[in-house]
């Protein structure tokens, strides 16, 4: 993907961020407590396994920063930002926002 369709992109996952060096698109979400972080993270790893596309998880006591990238084309591809939209509305919709 060009730099202008990764912007584009980008505008329908408003909280999302771009790391140019590393060819990802990152978003930290924060939780009250462990319990909704990995009931959280159970959601992504559904979502994950219907759309056979895994992200990188870092996961804490209250938070879990999720990150993208289509590692065998080494960047970003329309996937990425497919499932980072699914993964929003997951969180949305659990925590109203």
């Amino acid at each position: 993907m060009t730099l202008a369709e990764i912007k584009q992109w980008l505008t329908e996952i408003k909280q999302w961020q771009v790391d140019e060096m590393s060819a990802t698109i990152n978003r930290e979400f924060h939780f009250k407590n462990y319990y909704q972080t990995i009931a959280f993270v159970n959601a992504i790893a559904w979502i994950s396994h219907q759309q056979d596309h895994h992200p990188d998880l870092n996961i804490a006591y209250n938070r879990c920063c999720v990150s993208f990238s289509t590692h065998s084309i080494g960047g970003l591809s329309i996937n990425d930002f497919i499932c980072a939209a699914k993964i929003d509305a997951t969180f949305t919709t659990e925590h109203g926002e």
